[in-house]
């Protein structure tokens, strides 16, 4: 099976047309069926279903274009570092970073730390959901991840980075007196959380059960920007990682609140365990780690 035609199956896929992924790839559409008619004939299953508003997998097809995309960044890592060994260190690294998370505090200097020290490495920043960033790390979409872990994931190695408290995030005018609250609390406040996927809420959700309440949520966001407006404008109060909260309330009305019992989450730096790491990769996973050392740890 020819690589060529499958980088040109996963550019159908992603625009959804044969005409417009013939214009991206610069060949005749003829020619650009011929290839996939020829992919479909070496693997005995169809691919693609065509119809006039375009095209679009068949279940073989989808699974053809999860393998494709791994297949594909393997061979481009493994083209990157043979062509530049006893040189300087070079390739694109898919680092994921979670939503809600210290995570976001560490990407700026990450970036600043790679460009200082591997200018010819290309660093590709995902956010999105833990449950989505393991996913894609255990599928080679995403060579490593700075997310909440919630404990062992089966093809995933989580390395455990700094573990912070949850505290309550409230307006002026909230009811809340004191700077401190109990758990139970949360039953009565009025809450915007993240969706009952994120770690978070997860957390949330566990220390409630044990005290034996739930808590009184309003609305779910997936952005913090968001829900600091939120909480600004008098709608609810929120729970965040306590060196998210800072950033949130540094010249704000806006005021943290410990919640007790307390609440911990833990961010971690995951990796495949099956799937090696390109040389690139192991050098952003390496700088990374004294970042996080540097942004997060030496603030304690």
């Amino acid at each position: 099976m020819e690589t060529r035609r499958l980088a040109t199956f996963v550019r159908i896929v992603d625009v959804g047309s044969l005409t417009r992924a013939a214009d991206v790839l610069h060949i005749a559409q003829p020619a650009l069926s011929q290839q996939i008619n020829a992919l479909e004939a070496d693997l005995g299953q169809r691919l693609l279903i065509r119809s006039k508003q375009g095209v679009e997998p068949t279940e073989a097809g989808a699974a053809l274009y999860r393998h494709a995309q791994v297949i594909l960044k393997q061979l481009d890592d493994a083209v990157a570092e043979v062509g530049l060994l006893g040189r300087e260190v070079a390739g694109q690294v898919f680092v994921g970073l979670a939503p809600y998370s210290t995570a976001n505090l560490i990407a700026l200097p990450l970036v600043e730390a790679v460009r200082a020290r591997y200018p010819h490495i290309l660093l590709r920043l995902v956010d999105n959901f833990g449950v989505v960033l393991s996913e894609a790390m255990m599928t080679g979409r995403l060579h490593l991840a700075i997310l909440y872990d919630s404990g062992p994931v089966k093809g995933l190695v989580f390395e455990r980075l700094i573990t912070e408290e949850l505290v309550l995030v409230c307006g002026p005018q909230a009811a809340v007196v004191g700077d401190e609250v109990q758990i139970e609390a949360l039953a009565e406040l009025p809450l915007m959380l993240p969706s009952p996927l994120h770690t978070i809420r997860k957390a949330v959700n566990r220390a409630c059960d044990a005290a034996g309440v739930q808590p009184l949520v309003l609305a779910e966001l997936e952005s913090v920007n968001l829900m600091g407006q939120a909480v600004a404008a008098g709608l609810c109060a929120t729970v965040l990682p306590g060196s998210v909260a800072d950033r949130l309330t540094n010249g704000s009305e806006l005021r943290q609140v410990r919640i007790t019992p307390g609440i911990e989450v833990h961010l971690s730096l995951g990796t495949p365990s099956s799937l090696p790491l390109s040389r690139a990769a192991e050098c952003v996973r390496d700088l990374l780690r004294h970042v996080v050392a540097a942004t997060l740890l030496d603030a304690e």
